[in-house]
């Protein structure tokens, strides 16, 4: 049985203020993965297609975990946060009953490079205050071993030397995300942590995993269950998703995901006369 369940392409989309990315998750081929519920890529170095940015939008009902590559972009909301996520570092902002803000680019040239992934929140969590953290690339740790870099940017890694735990953490609801890179031919092989939905997206190079050829751009979801052996015949870069399902109906419109649609239609109420973050 093959470890690869199925293969997805991202497609283009826009969002904020005509920021150009690539949908990867939640888009026709590929809707909600319980608990992610949407991962979005934006890579260039034409400023044309990201310094509008991000101007104030609301949310509520989920988080939101950025991850940069390279460039710097500026984080403000309604709770009076303030933040700057540069390459290899990531900002975790829970929404929960209600938020507002911006991200907006602090560069005029050069290369942005990133990715914006949203996790749902049970029910009982929906309406709790929200939270937002700022994590710089040294905070992420990581595991290196020859051409291998792994840095735990979400849960925990095991190693032979202990645990490494990524400075994200949601209590009650383990995620992980690990960002796993090879800057030469070399292999590694990681356990399954138990979590029934498991997702690889190769952001960088070719990336063989289990036999299996997957390609740049190219987004898998794999057996939650099998050991993985990951291996490349040079530079290449690949993000490792695996979550608990939440099992929980979800009514999304836009920024706001619940659990049916009259509290989608009280978010948006909320929204409208100024009580999103009351």
């Amino acid at each position: 049985m093959s470890v690869i369940l199925s293969r997805h392409r991202g497609m283009p989309a826009q969002d904020g203020a005509g920021v150009k990315l690539t949908r990867i998750v939640n888009q026709p081929s590929l809707r909600h993965q319980d608990p992610f519920l949407m991962l979005d890529e934006f890579r260039s170095d034409d400023p044309n297609d990201y310094i509008a940015g991000f101007p104030p939008h609301p949310h509520r009902g989920f988080v939101t975990l950025t991850y940069m590559l390279a460039g710097r972009m500026e984080h403000q909301d309604s709770v009076g946060n303030t933040g700057l996520v540069a390459g290899g570092g990531a900002q975790w902002m829970k929404a929960a009953r209600g938020i507002i803000h911006a991200e907006m680019p602090q560069q005029e040239d050069g290369l942005m490079w990133g990715f914006q992934l949203w996790i749902n929140l049970p029910a009982k969590e929906k309406l709790a205050a929200a939270e937002w953290a700022d994590y710089p690339a040294e905070k992420i740790p990581e595991l290196r071993a020859g051409a291998l870099t792994v840095r735990v940017v979400a849960g925990e890694l095991a190693t032979a030397d202990g645990a490494l735990k990524g400075p994200v953490q949601q209590a009650q609801q383990q995620f992980q995300m690990l960002d796993v890179r090879f800057a030469d031919s070399t292999q590694w092989q990681h356990q399954s942590d138990g979590q029934e939905t498991r997702l690889a997206y190769v952001y960088q190079g070719d990336i063989v995993v289990n036999e299996q050829n997957v390609a740049r751009g190219e987004l898998v979801r794999l057996d939650p269950k099998a050991l993985l052996t990951l291996c490349s015949n040079g530079e290449a870069g690949m993000l490792l998703l695996s979550g608990q399902p939440i099992g929980e109906p979800i009514a999304q419109y836009g920024p706001f995901v619940m659990n049916t649609q009259a509290e989608v239609e009280q978010a948006i109420r909320d929204y409208q006369s100024g009580k999103l973050t009351a």
